[in-house]
């Protein structure tokens, strides 16, 4: 569960009996409430994408946040974010001057999530978060992606930016790299790392590349 949600749910329990009795009771409420995460929040996402890409949902932290903003620092112009989440990225990125600032995201749930998140922060309608398979997007408009996915589909993901990212653009990947790819800096330790790729950089790396040589 996202901490802001726990700290949501531990607020309502206060005050409640502590005995056997609400003890049981609160058992099989967070046994449910885990439930109602899984089946409502992420399988909704992963019912209409091939096993192999799918990604599951895990919040992104605050430093983490922190990090992906810091790699942008300097830069303008549209902000993607590939598999969205719960948004706090997208917000984040137009708080700090990106236009426009979009999430890409499967999940219904998140998107109502993601749109609760704007909304409480004076943003709904200047953020945009679109239901639509990352897979599917056309990318060639973007100047600005950050991505937190799994190790599994970032080889594939380099393929799609790099056959679609204009040269200018730079790429964010929070807690892991992608595979093949040199990156131009870094920042941040363990989990919370983030790393930038600048496309351009990345095209010549691979055209200066020896043939034969393994990626």
């Amino acid at each position: 569960m996202d901490p802001d949600d726990i700290e949501e749910l531990a607020a309502e329990l206060q005050g409640k009996t502590d005995g056997g009795w609400g003890l049981v009771k609160l058992a099989a409420g967070t046994g449910f409430v885990a439930y109602v995460m899984w089946a409502g929040v992420l399988m909704p996402g992963f019912r209409r994408v091939p096993l192999k890409l799918q990604v599951p949902y895990v919040p992104s932290s605050a430093k983490q946040v922190e990090n992906v903003m810091s790699l942008l620092k300097g830069r303008s112009g549209k902000m993607v974010d590939l598999g969205s989440g719960d948004g706090r990225i997208v917000l984040e990125a137009y708080k700090q001057g990106f236009r426009p600032a979009v999430g890409y995201e499967l999940n219904p749930w998140l998107l109502r999530l993601s749109n609760y998140r704007a909304w409480r922060a004076g943003c709904y309608g200047k953020v945009f978060y679109q239901r639509q398979d990352l897979w599917k997007v056309n990318l060639s408009d973007c100047n600005n992606v950050s991505v937190f996915l799994a190790p599994s589909v970032l080889p594939l993901l380099e393929t799609k930016l790099l056959a679609e990212l204009p040269d200018e653009a730079r790429v964010v990947a929070g807690r892991f790299p992608f595979p093949t790819w040199m990156p131009t800096t870094s920042v941040g330790e363990g989990i919370n790392r983030s790393w930038a790729y600048d496309i351009k950089t990345v095209r010549q790396t691979r055209q200066n590349k020896p043939e034969g040589c393994p990626e």
